[in-house]
């Protein structure tokens, strides 16, 4: 079986753009490295429709927005529609199929926006939302939007700003519009970078950047309020050098956590208890430099890491019993990739 798998990148140094790669897992092989398309720094993309439609973040001479991507007859994809302004590009982009909207967080900017997002690959602003405030870090002089996404159920859309320290839940109305109903105040200096719900909806789980921890909370369905339960860091006790964190996911039987650590290089693999607190089990090492994000494959037997600085991708093999990932490969080519996504 061939799995295709996109890849987001910087467009830095040698990336051209878009790109998707072929895992055949009978092999256990990455190959078949393909441009889709030469668009600037699509650094975080996602699917619709299907998988017929690719949204993705788009940075063009000085402007920054999202992008859509509409699959063709002849199985390649064609832009047909983008929203771009003036200024930094966004970092995150999430599809909500059952209301049409494309929900984009911006870094720089501290804003959330939300699009209405077509079949046919047609974007319209719907919703703009400033976020404001700053914290303790040299890295949290403003807000920093990192992170907008839906809940387990689809019902409400949660974001994470790096620089407030905060993770803030939204009603989202079927025509686009936002209204916020809970805000969790994290401990300063913690760096909210990305979160990840338990399959049963009611529990959550919120990455730090700055200070390498998972924060762990039980989640109110009802209110979209949080409440903190446990703390830990991604790094091993007995690692001093520097460190952030950058992609979590969480395996689809919601027994096991999965980290990247940037600096450590590592993934760290975490079994959810009975209580859904955290136990660290693993830290694999990815082999790379910068591993930003990674990706089960749809079966979730193996994992894919992209290393942002080596121009690498990782394959590791999954103990779907026990979580422990087996390192296969480490030779394969792909230039600044930041993001991994099945298509």
């Amino acid at each position: 079986m061939t799995i295709h798998l996109l890849l987001g990148t910087y467009t830095r140094a040698t990336s051209q753009g878009l790109y998707m790669i072929d895992f055949d897992q009978q092999s256990t092989t990455l190959d078949n490295l393909q441009l889709i398309d030469d668009i600037g720094s699509p650094t975080y993309v996602t699917t619709g429709y299907s998988g017929n439609v690719i949204f993705t973040i788009v940075n063009e001479n000085g402007q920054g927005g999202v992008g859509a991507l509409v699959k063709q007859a002849d199985g390649s994809y064609q832009l047909q529609d983008q929203v771009l302004e003036d200024g930094p590009a966004p970092c995150y982009v999430a599809f909500d199929q059952k209301r049409e909207l494309l929900y984009e967080a911006n870094y720089h900017t501290g804003a959330l926006s939300i699009y209405q997002a077509t079949a046919d690959g047609q974007l319209t602003l719907t919703e703009r939302i400033q976020h404001s405030g700053s914290s303790i870090h040299k890295n949290q002089d403003g807000p920093h939007a990192h992170y907008f996404d839906l809940d387990t159920a689809g019902e409400f859309v949660l974001s994470c700003d790096l620089g407030t320290d905060e993770v803030s839940t939204y009603r989202i109305s079927e025509t686009g519009k936002a209204t916020e109903i809970s805000t969790l105040s994290v401990k300063p200096g913690t760096g909210p970078r990305h979160l990840t719900f338990h399959p049963n909806g009611k529990y959550v789980y919120i990455f730090g950047e700055l200070s390498s921890e998972i924060l762990v909370g039980t989640y109110d369905q009802a209110s979209g309020e949080i409440e903190l339960i446990q703390t830990l860091s991604t790094l091993p006790g007995d690692f001093n050098g520097e460190s952030s964190g950058a992609a979590i996911r969480i395996s689809n039987d919601g027994q096991f956590l999965y980290a990247s650590n940037r600096g450590h290089d590592s993934i760290v693999v975490y079994h959810i208890q009975a209580d859904f607190t955290l136990e660290a089990i693993q830290w694999a090492e990815t082999h790379g430099q910068n591993p930003r994000d990674f990706n089960f494959t749809p079966d979730e037997q193996f994992i894919i890491c992209g290393h942002q600085h080596t121009d690498t991708l990782s394959l590791f093999q999954r103990d779907v019993s026990s979580g422990k990932l087996s390192l296969v490969s480490t030779d394969t080519i792909a230039p600044e990739v930041v993001c991994v996504t099945p298509l």
